[in-house]
């Protein structure tokens, strides 16, 4: 099974911690040249330090703010028209909105939160599309939620906009698909990231329980009994990124410990 990644270059969004760092290690091990994308520098130099170059790899990183399209965009443009470099790879992966019922959230919420995810993405793919095109060599891939199978309790504006982002990227994945470009979304479920705790650390404040008392709860939620870990999302993600899942594309893939109860 070819899981090679030598010779390819990959974006990695949101990727100085969490599962955007693990996707980032991951695909440096395989042997891709990483170029990651966050918006604090200090932690972005210090993860460039933290990828392998067995294979004389070349790291770097760009500073972008999802909060402003238009800067990314810029951003962007002008780091592929400098370096003249193709992207096969491109991870995108924005952390979410904050929790709460749907029916308390403000307009700006849901107007962000899909700036942030698909006007982002969107503008990500549009910079990197043509070069996958001409090197008839494309991974497209969406760090989403289960909440596009399955919406989760308070957590309505997140649950609205990945849906869209799913349905964005299944139209997508019908168009690209002639160029040799496949489009996934792997949808982790609880994984232990500071995002996660986040929500616990909130729930717990709301409701008076103790947080080692609700991430156990949250662990008896999936059949595995555990929650999961950065890495175990990143090796999901290393797999559709490689040559080895060339007829793979359009799908949602969960990577949940089997908690989504839906097909």
């Amino acid at each position: 099974m070819d899981l090679s990644l030598k010779n390819k270059n990959a974006f990695v969004c949101g990727s100085t911690q969490g599962i955007g760092k693990a996707i980032a290690v991951e695909l440096a091990s395989l042997g891709a040249n990483i170029t990651l994308i966050a918006r604090n520098k200090e932690k972005l130099e210090q993860t460039v330090k933290e990828l392998v170059t067995v294979n004389g790899q070349q790291h770097n990183f760009l500073v972008a703010d999802f909060s402003n399209p238009t800067q990314l965009k810029d951003t962007i443009e002008k780091y592929i028209q400098q370096q003249n470099k193709t992207i096969h790879i491109l991870i995108n992966n924005t952390g979410g909105p904050a929790g709460g019922p749907i029916e308390d959230a403000k307009i700006e919420e849901f107007t962000q939160t899909f700036s942030n995810h698909l006007i982002c993405n969107h503008i990500l793919v549009q910079a990197t599309k043509e070069g996958m095109k001409k090197s008839g060599y494309g991974r497209i891939i969406n760090i989403i939620s289960t909440s596009v199978k399955q919406p989760l309790n308070g957590l309505g504006v997140s649950n609205t906009i990945r849906g869209a982002v799913a349905n964005w990227s299944k139209t997508l994945a019908n168009e690209l698909g002639q160029y040799g470009i496949t489009v996934n979304n792997v949808l982790p479920g609880a994984t232990d990231t500071v995002r996660l705790k986040s929500i616990i650390e909130n729930k717990a404040e709301k409701t008076g329980h103790s947080i080692n008392e609700l991430a156990q709860n949250m662990a008896n939620e999936v059949p595995l009994k555990r929650i999961g870990k950065p890495e175990e999302i990143a090796n999901a993600v290393a797999f559709l990124a490689s040559p080895a899942a060339a007829y793979i594309s359009g799908i949602n893939l969960p990577v949940d410990g089997g908690r989504t109860k839906s097909l």
